[in-house]
């Protein structure tokens, strides 16, 4: 972390030198100020969470470790005491999410990737309470890949092919089903439904080929050009059974898109400006262009071509009383033409140079109606800390400086450029690289094995600028030669909090820019920042002293708080006790204050635990009403990071998933690993029983079938409870369908939310008070067309159709609030001279650990023992020390 640096920028054609700028009582000064004030009043968080691997096959464990940092220090934050992780699968339902404490800015946790999940694009999201605030944008939100082999009986492979008919985009897509060892199926029945944004567009049967591919073709018209969805495809096998495929559809056409946007925000006439160029095709990825410059004339002006990843640019200079269009070649030999964006007849352009390591070139032009000695300034800020100020007279039309970068901090500077109104003209951005930023880790290895099963012992000297830092660091190794990393597209520590974290949108293979130290790489990465925006706040909002809605205060600690009221009016002096019931044992009270709030504050405790809340008046009157305060959950926004879904998950894994078989085989046959049992289907009937408390927005007890909490006493999940159970049910797995409608599951609602129909057995069958089955038209109407696949609602205890606490008596309610989940520990098994195990030892995670620190001296070390196989074994090494410097490190060693 820098220090806030506030300096006069030299103008060397106005010859100014650099001297300290003063903070007076001028517009300007306030307007700085009023930047301090607004992110010192609402300062911001972000999150970077290190994985142990790139991608994941069903049965593994992810483990991660967390960074959370505060965006104006880049320091640790210590703004919020509880981070969410969550795994999202790629329908956009929360399929697991986990609570955990944050200690000076870092925790640790994992995912356990049980065989009832299926294979597909996943997302790892993170975010504090306190996050919420500024929107899903900022989350940090990463899409990995998790394969499926261990249970997995159809493997696909799809292709699409796109073309026009009719006006509309026709897509034509060849799926190819066979087993895991590679044998089609051949002429099975498959039945398909294609969705595009959550609506079926057709429906249909086909058969396979003698070769195992499936046609399906369908058209995207203007409701649906580029859009993504998916083809649910249920395969028949040969003995009756189905089996459901979801199959991406990242677009619906080859139409590739291009935009032109000129530095600094403005195109002003008859002033040289850098254009930049950003070609991305449906699927959201950069797709290489080149083509020319015309005006309306048709004359050539210049010509242009991409660089890397769609992006590039050109310098053009606009003159008065034309027209101009830009005629794009795309690679398959096609032509579009798109019109630039109009030029202004006045106004200010700003220009800067990245590409020397010590300094940043500014240029500042005006129109020469501007050239009039009107007083400019310029503003260098990151995270809302100001590095850089000056003002100067524009008499000139042009001005032009130096910046050192040693006065800036590593990462995404934002210059502006305000006038002398100080309204802000033209914005840009730039990406600094600055070393005294960084760790430097110096990794000692001559005490590494190099044999199977042999110890690797490691040290390592921490410091920045010569001096030892005291930090927490993360170590991940693997068997790069079973999991080999994606080094351009890899997300870590750097990429992360320097770049994503403070751009929005999707950023294509952002580990790309930190690989190399070169001037191709710098001009690559400026081209980024010449067509990405920087969105935590606009200057408008500054100026005008509008602040975000602050809804969601920063977490400190688990809360449980309400009111207790009695005939709708605050209870004040009552007696509140707070009872756990399961889990953590212990009892804590309080008193209401004079609105009749109460607060049980500072609380710690597992995720199982519930409580018991009891209140009373001051004359111990216990008819009472306690209404706790429930914060909503967050929603699930769509992905984001839509560009990096594989639509082949199993194919392109297909290496690393059969060499977990052979790991998950071994842990199971050595009683380490368990599966999950399925029962067989049956199906039975049974009477309808009422249902009271429930969200049925037929009435509660309004439906075709009901089961009440003692029919559900027998069972460990609630999928074994209902299967053969509800009549005209079939489970697949754990989804229920209707034994009418096999190919789209049962909607399940929970306590008044809908949630997909896998998250069944999430729910514990003895916190469960009723379950009503809705499959009759009459009983389904009401909830459209999610209705149609049949309805399942549950009611739990505490749910109360869609409360969620309970009431047993009055003054009292049950209350399972989220606590902490126990992060475990990763094992590392041992090997000695004296060892006589023979176990195959074929893991792909070698060794894990969350925390290991270096002390005061910067020295830390680490030690494990290679796994069983040889390959080249990767050591990926990431942390922070208390001022917010970075470190990665990554090492390889091959084991024979």
């Amino acid at each position: 972390m820098k220090p806030r640096i506030i300096l006069a920028l030299s103008f060397v054609l106005l010859l100014i030198g650099f001297t300290a700028f003063k903070m007076d009582d001028d517009p300007f000064s306030q307007l700085l100020q009023k930047l301090e004030d607004y992110t010192t009043k609402y300062p911001q968080e972000k999150v970077h969470i290190h994985l142990d691997k790139p991608y994941y096959a069903i049965g593994d464990d992810i483990w991660f470790k967390a960074y959370i940092v505060n965006t104006k220090t880049s320091a640790p934050s210590n703004i919020s005491k509880i981070l969410y992780v969550e795994l999202i699968n790629e329908k956009d339902s929360l399929k697991k999410q986990i609570k955990l404490p944050i200690m000076g800015g870092i925790t640790w946790g994992d995912f356990k990737l049980t065989d009832s999940l299926s294979e597909g694009n996943y997302r790892i999201r993170a975010y504090t309470n306190y996050m919420r605030n500024f929107g899903t944008d900022f989350f940090f939100d990463k899409t990995i890949k998790i394969g499926n082999s261990w249970a997995n009986k159809v493997f696909t492979k799809t292709t699409y092919n796109f073309s026009k008919e009719n006006n509309a985009d026709k897509v034509t897509a060849t799926i190819h089903f066979e087993d895991k060892n590679g044998i089609a199926y051949s002429e099975n029945e498959v039945s398909y439904d294609v969705q595009l944004d959550y609506r079926s567009v057709t429906k249909g049967k086909v058969k396979t080929s003698l070769t195992g591919d499936a046609v399906i073709s369908f058209t995207s018209n203007q409701t649906f050009q580029n859009k993504s969805g998916k083809i649910i495809a249920t395969l028949t096998l040969d003995n009756k059974q189905k089996v459901i495929k979801s199959i991406p559809i990242t677009s619906t056409s080859n139409d590739v898109d291009v935009q032109f946007m000129p530095e600094g925000g403005t195109l002003i006439e008859e002033l040289p400006q850098k254009i930049a160029i950003k070609a991305v095709n449906p699927s959201g990825k950069g797709e290489d262009v080149q083509g020319d410059i015309i005006d309306e004339t048709g004359t050539t002006v210049t010509s242009f071509a991409t660089t890397y990843l769609g992006m590039g640019n050109f310098v053009f200079n606009s003159q008065a009383g034309r027209v101009y269009s830009a005629k794009v070649k795309f690679k398959d030999g096609s032509e579009k033409t798109f019109k630039l964006p109009v030029a202004a007849k006045s106004g200010y352009a700003i220009s800067l140079n990245n590409t020397d390591t010590a300094k940043v070139s500014l240029k500042i032009m005006a129109s020469t109606d501007l050239v009039n000695g009107d007083e400019l300034k310029v503003v260098a800020q990151h995270g809302g800390t100001v590095y850089y100020v000056s003002k100067a007279k524009m008499d000139k039309q042009v001005l032009m400086a130096n910046i050192p970068k040693k006065n800036l901090p590593a990462g995404i500077v934002q210059f502006t450029l305000f006038s002398a109104t100080n309204q802000p003209v033209a914005e840009r951005l730039v990406f600094v690289t600055n070393k005294a930023d960084l760790i430097d880790v110096s990794l000692n290895t001559g005490d590494v094995a190099k044999s199977r099963k042999g110890k690797a012992s490691f040290s390592f000297d921490a410091a920045s600028e010569g001096k030892p830092v005291l930090g927490s660091f993360s170590v991940a190794v693997t068997n790069a030669s079973k999991v080999a990393p994606d080094e351009d597209n890899e997300t870590n520590i750097l990429t992360s909090l320097l770049l994503t974290s403070d751009l929005i949108g999707y950023v294509e293979k952002p580990n790309h820019y930190f690989l190399k130290d070169d001037v191709q790489t710098q001009k690559e990465l400026d081209n980024l920042m010449l067509t990405q925006g920087w969105r935590r706040f606009t200057w408008k909002n500054i100026i005008n002293n509008i602040g975000p809605n602050i809804t969601y205060q920063p977490e400190q600690s688990i809360t449980i708080s309400g009111t207790v009221t009695k005939g709708n009016k605050p209870v004040p002096g009552g007696k509140v006790m707070l009872m756990a019931t399961k889990g953590t044992m212990y009892i804590l009270d309080t008193v209401t204050n004079a609105e009749g709030k109460f607060v049980f504050d500072n609380l710690s405790f597992g995720d199982s635990t519930k409580f018991v809340v009891q209140a009373r008046t001051k004359t111990e009157r216990k008819f009472v009403d306690i209404n706790l305060d429930i914060v909503p959950g967050q929603i699930v926004t769509k992905n984001k990071n839509g560009a990096d879904i594989d639509i082949n998950v199993n194919n392109t894994l297909m290496k690393y998933i059969k060499e977990s078989d052979n790991y998950f085989n071994e842990m199971t046959r050595l009683g380490l690993l368990e599966r999950t049992i399925k029962l067989e289907e049956v199906t039975i009937t049974e009477k309808k029983n009422p249902a009271k408390n429930s969200s049925n927005l037929n009435g509660a007890g309004h439906a075709d079938f009901v089961l009440t909490a003692d029919q559900l006493s027998t069972c460990v999940t609630l999928s074994q409870c209902l299967q053969g159970r509800l009549p005209g049910v079939i489970f697949r797995g754990n989804i229920p369908y209707l034994m009418r409608s096999q190919n789209t599951p049962i909607q399940l609602i929970v306590d008044g939310m809908q949630m997909e129909a896998d998250f069944l057995d999430n729910v514990v069958p003895s916190d469960v008070e009723s379950i009503e089955l809705l499959k009759s038209i009459g009983n389904t109407a009401i909830y459209g067309s999610q209705g149609g696949g049949g309805v399942i609602i549950i009611t739990t205890k505490r749910g109360d159709g869609g409360r969620s606490s309970n009431r047993y008596a009055p003054g009292i309610v049950t209350f399972n609030p989220k606590g902490f989940t126990v992060s475990r520990e990763f094992y590392s098994p041992k090997y000695d001279a004296a060892s006589t195990s023979s176990r195959a030892d074929l893991r792909t995670t070698i060794y894990w650990n969350p925390q290991v620190v270096a002390g005061a001296d910067g020295k830390a070390k680490f030690e494990f023992y290679n796994a069983d196989e040889p390959g080249n074994y990767r050591v990926v090494i990431e942390g922070i020390d208390a001022l917010g410097h970075l470190a990665r490190k990554v090492y390889t060693y091959d084991v024979k």
